[in-house]
């Protein structure tokens, strides 16, 4: 299964995980401007990386 992870290196966590198959790179970043907003304000870098669970 393969999944897009939310990542902040500023706070060294995954912020989110979502299943490619429901959420594409739109959507993922429509939620990084409304629920992960507050960590892209604090000059923190957050990025979509790809993640494969077997």
């Amino acid at each position: 299964m393969e999944f897009r992870e939310v990542y902040c290196t500023n706070c060294k966590k995954i912020l989110g995980r979502y299943n490619i198959k429901f959420y594409n790179e739109n959507k993922i970043e429509e939620i990084l401007k409304t629920d992960h907003s507050i960590h892209i304000r604090s000059g923190h870098l957050v990025y979509i990386r790809k993640f494969v669970k077997n």
